[in-house]
Parts: structure tokens; sequence; C-alpha cells
């Protein structure tokens, strides 16, 4: 299973949607195979709304700032 990004684009009277080589190989993809997709168009404030449903005690830039310093050997 790929995560890929792709721009939609216009063929005809539809919409289609580009599946870049690098994932046609990495899943072994071939013309007449069935795939399933989920869409999500990108947002700028993915993550305010991804939790902006929860409550935490402390800010989601400070949890993410600490998250970075962890993740990172210094």
């Amino acid at each position: 299973m790929a995560a890929i990004e792709s721009k939609l684009r216009k063929w005809g009277r539809s919409i289609g949607l580009v599946i870049p080589k690098e994932a046609v190989i990495k899943d072994k993809l071939k013309e007449g195979d069935n795939v399933s997709i989920i869409i999500r168009k990108n947002q700028k404030n993915l993550l305010k709304e991804t939790f902006g449903i929860f409550k935490f005690k402390r800010s989601i830039k400070e949890i993410l700032a600490e998250g970075n310093r962890e993740s990172w050997d210094e």
C-alpha cells in the first residue's frame, strides 16, 4: 500500500488521477487492476481539523515541538 499525493486532471468530460510510476512499481500494479482509494482534499489546517476535536492541557504547537525535540538525536 502506498500513500501518494497527486493532482486531479481533466480528461475529456471527466477528472482523472495519475498514479506515480514509483507507486505502480512498488505495489506491482498493472492495467486492469482494481484499486481502492481514500479521497481527502489537502488543506492547510489539517492538523487543526484533526486535533481540533480533542482538548489538550498543552497547545498542539507545544506537543509537536516536544515530539520534534525527542525525535532528533542531539
